[in-house]
């Protein structure tokens, strides 16, 4: 019998807290391959952290985060760094480099792992600006562009050592539903082309009905309901009933 294939996001009694507040207070969730997991709930309850955790840019105080079967805690700065290359991250300002190019930005992570030469690396830029929608626009700066194709700009960067894993914060913000839809719409399609696992922090209900399988809630460092949308409308959990009332 062929060994179990290891999940690409397992999260284990997740805590952790800044100073002497409590942010997360024993999540626990898993991510299947190919799914896209929506995290909702109201400012301040961990969401971003959470991701924050998932990719080692922050340590929990406990608990445990595998990635394929790999633990963070006690990972080498070498093996981390190793390990976020089957990683991709979509911040929620893009944080793009102001003084780069939008193909320079792209090109960026591919130069610092030193994979492929310059050519090779312009080459893969202009494909994944193409796959985001704004190949034209690979010569401007940051400042030149919108923010939506500031947004696909970020997306292409995550894209750009081909990860296995899709992490998303507020990727919709700030963005006119018109944008909203179409960046929704690029998350469904790198899960149909890339098969990639993607998690994404979301205030947006209704984008993330479009572009999510299942879909946590969190409040006040926990997570309140985990499922389906029909699964969160059929709760009776009187914060699942309010939050989604306020968001429609």
């Amino acid at each position: 019998m062929a060994p179990k294939e290891p999940l690409p996001i397992e999260v284990q009694n997740l805590y952790k807290s800044f100073g002497g507040q409590k942010v997360l207070s024993g999540i626990d969730v898993k991510v299947k391959r190919g799914e896209t997991l929506a995290v909702m709930g109201r400012s301040g309850t961990g969401k971003s952290v959470l991701l924050k955790l998932i990719i080692g840019l922050q340590s929990p105080d406990s608990g445990s985060i595998c990635i394929r079967g790999q633990r963070l805690e006690g990972l080498r700065r070498d093996a981390l760094n190793q390990l976020r290359r089957k990683i991709g991250f979509l911040f929620q300002q893009s944080a793009l480099y102001d003084s780069m190019t939008i193909e320079e930005n792209v090109m960026f992570p591919m130069a610092r792992h030193h994979l492929a030469s310059i050519e090779e690396q312009r080459s893969r830029a202009h494909h994944l600006l193409t796959e985001v929608g704004i190949a034209k626009d690979g010569g401007k700066l940051p400042s030149e562009i919108s923010g939506g194709m500031q947004k696909r700009a970020g997306l292409a960067r995550a894209l750009a050592l081909g990860p296995e894993i899709l992490l998303f914060d507020e990727p919709t913000a700030g963005l006119d539903p018109i944008t909203a839809l179409e960046i929704g719409k690029l998350i469904v399609d790198l899960r149909k082309k890339r098969d990639v696992t993607s998690v994404v922090v979301t205030h947006d209900v209704h984008g993330a009905r479009i572009f999510a399988d299942r879909f946590v809630l969190m409040s006040d460092g926990k997570i309140v309901a985990d499922g389906s949308f029909a699964d969160l409308k059929a709760s009776q959990d009187s914060f699942v009933k309010e939050f989604l009332q306020e968001a429609n």
